[in-house]
C-alpha cells in the first residue's frame, strides 16, 4: 500500500525537478520502526536523486536538500517535510495511512505488498529453480535440508511476485558411485531385505563396500565395469539402477510431504546422459574441446588459451563427469522450459564448478548463461539428536516434533488441540526454517535446539505463536463486522508503528528477491511480530467502545494477513492454534 504513499510524494518532486513521478518511485523509502519514534513515514535520499540526475549536481548538499524541502507542499496526504542531513523526510497523515492501508488488507489481503507497483518490473517470466537435489539410494541426509528449504523460499517468493515457476528437483542418480553400489549389491546386497527396508538396506551395501574397496583391488575394477556397463545401458545394471531410483524417490516424497515441498519436475544426471556426447561434439566442432596429456578431455577457460584455468569433461577412460551432464541439463531445460532465468541452490563447495559451467555455456555461445544464478549456502554444524551426530534428515523432522511436543505440553498458554501432533510437527519445522534463515545464507552456522525450540526472542516458535493469538482474538470476536469505516481510534502510537511498519513490506520482498535472502523477510515478520504483541497488550479489544473494537480487530486482522503471506513465502505453514 506504500504506492499510494510514494506516488503522492513522487508527484510532488515530479513537479519541482521537472521528470515523470516514475522516476522518483524507486527512490521514496518507508521509514523502519524504531524504539525511538520517528515522526517520518517516508524519505528519499537527495544523493540518490543526484545520481539519477533529478536535481543538478552543482552546490552544497545540505542547501539543496533544504531547497527542495521548502518547494514541497502539505496536502491531506503529507502533512509535514522536514530536510534532514542530506534526506527530506516526510510526514503522512495518520487517519490517511490508516484507511489507505487497512483498505487495501480488507479488499485485497493476498494481493497487498506483492501487486506494488515497486514489484511490477518483477512480474512475468520464466523461473526455474533447481534446489534439494539429494543422492539416489541414500536415505535423506540432513545436509540436504538447506538446500531444500531455500530453494523452496525462492520458489515461493518468485511465484508470490507474478512469476511462473518451475520446480526441479536435480537427483544425483549417475556417477562412479553408482558403479561401486552396483558392484557392492551384486556381491553383499539381497533383494529381500530391498523390499523390507529398502534404503536402510542400501546405506548398508554402500558403507560395505566402500570399506572393502579400500582394500580389495578387483573390488574397484568391478565398480568401474558396472558403471561402464550402465553407461553402454546393459539391461542388468540397468534394472537394478532404475530399481535403486524409484525406491529413493518414493522415499524423498514422502519427507518433502512433510516439509510441505513440492516439484514440478523430477529430473537426473542419468536423464542427459546420452546427451552429454552431443555436448562433446559441439565442444569439438567449436574446436573448444582439448585432449590433454592424460588422455583427458577438457575445456580452456583461461581466455589467454594457456590452461591456467580449464575444466574436464571425459575422465582418461571415456566415462562422462559431472559437469558434462550439467551442461547437456541446462541446454535440455532452455530448449523443453524456455526459462527467462535459472537459479541452481546448493552449498558453497560448489561454487567454483557452478563458475566452470557457466562459463562454458558462455564460450558455447549460450548468452542466457548471463541468466543463471547460484544461490550457495554454508554448513549447519553441530545438527545432532538424542541419539548422537545426526546422518538421516527424517531423524531431525521426528526430534523437532518431539522436543515441540514436550515444549507444549509443559507450557501454560497451549491449549487443547484436536491434532497435537500435526501442531507440534508444524511448529517444529517452522522453528527449524527460521533458525536457518535469519543469517547470510553463505555464513555457516552452529545448530542449537534450545535456541531453535524458544518461544520468546526470534524464533519460528514466536512466529506462530503471534499467528496463534492473533487468530484466536479474531474467533473470539466473529460476529464483529470488518468494515473499518471509522479508522480515528488508530492514530495511538502503537497502531501507528504497525501501519508504518506494514508499509515497508513491499520494499523488503523486493529486497529479498533482489538479492535471494530470506533473512530480510525473516527480520521483517519478527519485528511485525513483536509490534503485534506489544499493541495485543496494549490495546485491548475487550471492554472498549464498538468504534474502537472494531478498528483495532480491523488492524489485527491486516497484521495476522501480511504475517500468514509472509510465513508461506518461507515455506512455512501458518498453525491457527497452540
Amino acid at each position: 500500500m506504500a504506492c499510494f504513499f510514494r506516488r503522492s510524494v513522487a508527484l510532488q518532486l515530479a513537479k519541482v525537478c521537472g521528470l515523470s513521478e516514475d522516476v522518483f518511485i524507486p527512490l521514496i523509502s518507508a521509514v523502519p520502526v524504531s524504539k525511538k519514534q520517528s515522526a517520518a513515514d517516508l524519505r528519499v535520499s537527495v544523493s540518490s536523486l543526484l545520481q539519477n540526475g533529478a536535481v543538478a549536481a552543482d552546490g552544497d548538499l545540505q542547501t539543496k536538500t533544504q531547497a527542495l524541502a521548502d518547494q514541497m507542499k502539505r496536502d491531506a496526504v503529507v502533512e509535514e517535510v522536514v530536510a534532514g542531513r542530506g534526506v527530506i523526510h516526510f510526514r503522512l497523515n495518520k487517519l490517511t495511512l490508516a484507511q489507505k492501508v487497512l483498505e487495501q488488507l480488507r479488499s485485497d489481503p493476498d494481493g497487498f505488498g506483492v501487486k506494488s507497483e515497486l514489484l511490477r518490473h518483477l512480474q512475468g517470466g520464466r523461473t526455474l529453480v533447481e534446489f534439494s537435489s539429494p543422492n539416489i539410494a541414500k536415505k535423506f541426509h540432513a545436509g540436504h535440508l538447506r538446500s531444500t528449504i531455500i530453494g523452496n523460499f525462492i520458489a515461493n517468493l518468485k511465484k508470490a511476485l507474478g512469476r511462473e515457476v518451475i520446480r526441479v528437483n536435480y537427483l544425483g542418480d549417475w556417477g562412479m558411485q553408482f558403479g561401486l553400489l552396483g558392484a557392492g549389491f551384486e556381491r553383499f546386497g539381497s533383494q529381500e531385505k530391498l523390499r523390507t527396508r529398502p534404503l536402510e538396506h542400501l546405506f548398508e551395501v554402500y558403507v560395505q563396500v566402500n570399506r572393502e574397496a579400500e582394500s580389495d583391488e578387483s573390488l574397484r575394477s568391478a565398480a568401474a565395469e558396472f558403471f561402464r556397463r550402465l553407461e553402454r545401458s546393459e539391461d542388468q545394471a540397468l534394472t537394478l539402477w532404475r530399481q535403486f531410483r524409484e525406491i529413493t524417490v518414493e522415499e524423498y516424497k514422502r519427507i518433502y510431504q512433510r516439509l510441505g515441498v513440492h516439484f514440478d519436475h523430477y529430473s537426473g544426471e542419468a536423464f542427459h546422459q546420452h546427451q552429454t556426447q552431443s555436448v562433446l561434439d559441439e565442444l569439438m566442432t567449436r574446436g573448444l574441446l582439448k585432449t590433454t596429456e592424460k588422455g583427458t578431455a577438457v575445456v580452456d577457460l583461461s581466455g589467454t588459451g594457456d590452461m591456467s584455468s580449464y575444466a574436464t569433461l571425459v575422465r582418461s577412460d571415456g566415462t562422462s563427469l559431472y559437469i558434462s551432464r550439467d551442461v547437456a541439463a541446462a541446454l535440455d531445460r532452455k530448449q523443453r522450459f524456455g526459462f527467462d532465468e535459472m537459479i541452481y541452490v546448493t552449498d558453497k563447495s560448489q561454487t567454483d564448478h557452478f563458475q566452470k559451467l557457466f562459463h562454458i555455456l558462455r564460450v558455447m555461445g549460450r548468452q542466457w548463461a548471463d541468466r543463471c544464478v547460484h544461490v550457495a549456502f554454508g554448513l549447519v554444524q553441530g545438527m545432532s539428536t538424542r541419539r548422537g551426530e545426526v546422518v538421516f534428515l527424517e531423524d531431525v523432522l521426528e526430534e523437532a516434533r518431539s522436543k515441540m511436543l514436550n515444549n507444549m505440553r509443559l507450557s501454560s498458554t497451549s491449549k487443547e488441540l484436536e491434532e497435537p501432533e500435526q501442531t507440534a510437527e508444524r511448529v517444529g519445522i517452522s522453528a527449524l526454517i527460521i533458525q536457518d534463515f535469519k543469517g547470510p545464507l553463505m555464513s555457516d552456522y552452529k545448530f542449537d535446539w534450545d535456541k531453535v525450540l524458544q518461544a520468546q526472542g526470534d524464533t519460528g516458535v514466536f512466529l506462530q505463536y503471534t499467528h496463534a493469538r492473533l487468530c484466536s482474538l479474531l474467533r473470539r470476536n466473529a460476529r464483529e463486522t470488518l468494515s473499518c469505516c471509522d479508522v480515528s481510534p488508530l492514530v495511538d502510537g502503537r497502531s501507528v508503528s504497525l501501519l508504518q511498519h506494514l508499509l515497508r513490506y513491499d520494499e523488503v520482498l523486493l529486497q529479498s528477491a533482489n538479492e535471494l535472502q530470506p533473512r530480510h523477510l525473516v527480520n521483517y515478520l519478527m519485528t511485525l511480530s513483536h509490534l503485534a504483541s506489544s499493541a495485543h497488550r496494549e490495546l485491548p479489544v475487550k471492554g472498549s467502545s464498538a468504534a474502537v473494537a472494531q478498528a483495532r480487530l480491523c488492524l489485527f486482522s491486516g497484521v495476522r494477513s501480511v504475517l500468514a503471506n509472509g510465513m508461506r513465502i518461507l515455506g512455512i505453514t501458518p498453525v491457527e492454534k497452540m
